[in-house]
């Protein structure tokens, strides 16, 4: 317990799945928290839970692929907490068909959501953290991001430039205190997944607790310390090989 104490997590995507189980894991270690991500309602309900275990909670709406609307989420974070210690990129969202089908409005959104989010969330982080002397960013990247499935081009491309933005990210701030890690989840049971009604999401999936505990190892490095990249699935998931 308290291995987050006294420090403060931006977690974009935090009103559910894997961004709120991530969150509610740091909240359980003693870290400030403030959830960011388009719908306030969801947010709101999980800042409640947050709350419930002790730790100050910040809900604020934000859609990560608009710029004024992330550099106000970082400059409130500043306003009402004084420091940033962990971004969490943990926003997106998916859409599939295949290519010849694919709209810019689908290609857009996807991309815009799960890359240009965590460009400037991190661009801003950046800013924060340097002069502070350093600080973590953890990207949820995604499994499709080494092995992709069919139909999944702007997920696919979106997932590959994370780990990407991961790894450039990485260099820049490692001189600077600042660790850059992706972490790739296979099927975990997100809200979404566990309601779609795909076949792909009858396969076994992991609780998003899982996927957090990873995260916050991650996130409870020694400073000289940095897990660049993780794999999480379940044991029975196709993975190598898959199709």
């Amino acid at each position: 317990m308290g291995q987050l104490q006294g420090k403060v997590a931006i977690v974009t995507g935090g009103g559910s799945g894997i961004g709120k189980g991530i969150a509610l894991a740091f909240a359980a270690e003693g870290c400030g928290v403030v959830l960011a991500g388009r719908t306030l309602s969801r947010l709101e309900q999980a800042a409640t839970e947050i709350r419930a275990l002790g730790v100050e909670c910040l809900a604020v709406g934000c859609d990560v692929t608009d710029e004024a609307q992330v550099m106000a989420l970082f400059e409130q974070t500043m306003s009402s907490f004084g420091r940033l210690d962990i971004l969490v990129n943990s926003s997106g969202a998916f859409d599939d068909a295949p290519l010849e089908e694919l709209t810019m409005a689908q290609w857009n959104n996807v991309l815009g959501a799960c890359l240009t989010g965590p460009f400037l969330c991190t661009r801003e982080a950046f800013k924060i953290m340097k002069p502070a002397g350093g600080g973590r960013i953890i990207n949820i990247g995604s499994i499709s991001a080494s092995r992709t499935r069919i139909n999944m081009a702007p997920y696919t491309a979106a997932k590959f430039g994370v780990w990407g933005l991961t790894q450039a990210a990485a260099l820049e701030g490692r001189d600077y205190g600042i660790a850059v890690s992706c972490l790739h989840p296979g099927n975990t049971a997100v809200e979404r997944r566990m309601s779609s009604g795909r076949e792909s999401d009858a396969e076994p999936m992991i609780p998003t607790a899982d996927m957090a505990r990873v995260a916050l190892l991650m996130a409870t490095l020694p400073p000289g310390a940095n897990m660049l990249e993780a794999i999480v699935l379940p044991l029975g998931q196709l993975y190598i090989g898959r199709g």
